[in-house]
């Protein structure tokens, strides 16, 4: 094989490129099929193993954004899309999106000084407090009182107010995780289901919510209470995702509109915080998830000087296409969407400090490889035309899909759904498969009826109060209107007990995720991966060849949005 031995391409990317080879002739997927049935047939789990191997190798060291990692990556995913067969989804003949960043390193002697009572308190850097600004300055100080305030949340439709009765400008914040466990009156042991989602979180429980709340209102900094059972993931990621570079989309405001100081502090650390000022964090946390709670002085003054190292680059989405059957359909769209990015190389753990991202997210972006090289099997490709985006800056708060929602290669208006992969299910098959953002949109009848050809079923998220809805590059394409899938790994698996899939997640989150041991494991089972990526399949595949595009459902927040945009693509605005 030719590709094989391509001059410019690395040992690891030449095994890769020969393993998935050898993959496609064991399973015919040289012959182009007209049975939907024998393209699903070809989707290989050696081949998204191999890709995965690729890609979360020490060589491509992390696939960080403007590293030599990218620079592998995007070559890596040029090359596969290229050999399937594939055209670029650039309009300009190119597989790349330009995505501009500035990157931004906080010096990471940065002191944090608390006074106050007569004490005086010195957190230390990753230990008990991240800090950083989004502001592409040089410098960025902060000295200034500090006022607690609560859940951080103005939410008119459910009368909530966090900041009633207090000039936050000029301040720092200390607020809560989440959204405010507001009881059901008719049941206290529960949450509220018409109050803040009752217990799923909904985008007011967000950490990019609070600071930009803050930050609306004039605060000079806004600082997190970290919890680790409201977080779903323990300190070590806030830690290991916030002490190193970020990244931001290049502003011509530099970002002025950001706060001078954003961050967290571990729990251990706000409640001596709080100590100092003589008050109770578990008290005032009570207080804080009634309607009123009013903000609380601590009489206590941080500050902070944050020095910064600016970098600006050039990061990239990649994107083919597969063009659409239906002169009448051929301009609407249907997206997958994976993201390829991690954290590169950061701070050491165990010995490592390659981030290898092997779950999160080489897997989904290997997903999306063998899906776009499954609908090249076709005879006759689908009537909407089907676009494979694999985005950059995901970790870095949905960069990549946000900057593509933004300046979109294809109209938003005759986009059909987004598909987004964000990591896959490395333990087996499932009974099971569930749809983050259930209810939201006629696609759960799609899923559902896709999903029971499988013999499977279609739940809900089982931790809807970990926010995953909004966590993921979906919700880029959701917030500007556009349908989404965005699905998660089954938790029913075949042949294990009952409670062994959530089980399986927990232990990934506490010791994998967003760590460099996020590894290939010997005991991984891809047959799960196989089956899930055939869902994804056939659910772009019916939206792709269907008269009708995808709705909001009426209530659902993004409901407006898209109605808006569909009436301003028809008359021509």
């Amino acid at each position: 094989m030719s590709r094989c031995l391509h001059p410019f391409l690395s040992h690891t990317l030449v095994n890769a490129f020969c393993v998935i080879a050898l993959a496609s002739l064991a399973c015919g997927c040289a012959r182009r099929t007209s049975s939907p049935d024998a393209a699903l047939k070809s989707i290989s789990g050696d081949r998204m193993l191999a890709d995965i191997r690729a890609l979360s190798s020490d060589e491509f060291e992390g696939r960080g954004p403007g590293s030599k990692g990218e620079e592998l990556t995007i070559q890596y995913l040029q090359e596969q899309f290229r050999s399937a067969g594939l055209e670029p989804g650039n309009p300009d003949g190119s597989y790349l999106q330009n995505v501009r960043l500035v990157g931004i390193t906080a010096d990471p002697q940065m002191k944090l000084s608390v006074t106050g009572h007569g004490r005086s308190l010195a957190p230390k850097f990753q230990n008990d407090f991240v800090a950083w600004t989004k502001r592409m300055v040089d410098t960025s100080a902060v000295d200034a009182d500090m006022i607690f305030a609560g859940y951080g949340v103005q939410a008119p439709e459910f009368q909530w107010d966090d900041f009633r009765g207090v000039d936050v400008r000029g301040k720092v914040l200390v607020v809560l995780i989440n959204d405010p466990p507001v009881p059901d009156p008719q049941n206290p042991s529960q949450l509220d289901p018409k109050t803040f989602g009752g217990k799923a979180m909904t985008y007011y429980g967000r950490w990019t919510y609070k600071f930009e709340k803050a930050a609306e209102l004039g605060a000079a900094g806004c600082l997190i209470v970290h919890q680790t059972d409201q977080a779903g993931y323990p300190w070590e990621v806030v830690r290991n995702s916030w002490s190193a570079e970020q990244f931001d989309l290049e502003s011509p405001d530099k970002n002025m509109n950001r706060l001078a100081l954003e961050g967290w502090i571990s729990h251990e650390t706000a409640e001596k915080l709080f100590r100092m000022a003589g008050l109770d964090l578990g008290k005032l946390s009570a207080a804080a998830a009634t309607r009123d709670f009013q903000p609380v002085p601590l009489g206590l003054r941080a500050k902070i000087v944050i020095r910064n190292r600016l970098r600006t680059i050039d990061s990239h989405n990649v994107i083919a296409r597969l063009t659409g059957s239906d002169p009448k359909l051929i301009n609407s769209y249907v997206i997958y969407t994976a993201h390829w990015d991690h954290f590169g190389v950061g701070p050491e753990v165990n010995g490592d400090r390659i981030y290898h991202g092997a779950v999160d997210n080489a897997s989904g972006t290997a997903a999306l490889l063998e899906i776009a090289r499954s609908y090249q099997q076709l005879k006759t490709p689908p009537r909407r035309s089907i676009l494979f985006l694999s985005v950059t800056a995901e970790e870095q708060g949905l960069l990549g899909s946000r900057y593509y929602a933004e300046h979109p290669l294809y109209p938003l208006a005759r986009t059909a759904m987004d598909i987004n992969m964000d990591t896959m299910n490395v333990h087996g098959r499932t009974r099971d498969i569930v749809m983050i953002g259930m209810g939201n949109s006629t696609l759960d009848e799609t899923v559902a009826d896709v999903a029971r050809q499988q013999g499977r079923t279609v739940k809900p998220d089982p931790e809807p109060e970990k926010g995953s809805f909004y966590r993921s590059d979906h919700f880029s394409f959701s917030k500007e209107g556009v349908p989404a899938f965005d699905p998660d790994s089954g938790i029913d698996f075949i042949g294990r007990a009952e409670g062994w899939g959530l089980e399986m997640k927990r232990k990934y989150t506490a010791e994998n995720y967003h760590k460099p041991s996020d590894k290939i494991q010997s005991d991984w089972d891809m047959s799960g991966a196989v089956q899930d990526a055939q869902l994804y399949f056939l659910v772009g595949y019916r939206v792709a060849n269907s008269d009708v595009m995808p709705e909001w459902k009426p209530g659902t927040e993004f409901k407006a949005k898209r109605d808006a945009m569909l009436r301003s693509s028809q008359t021509g605005n």
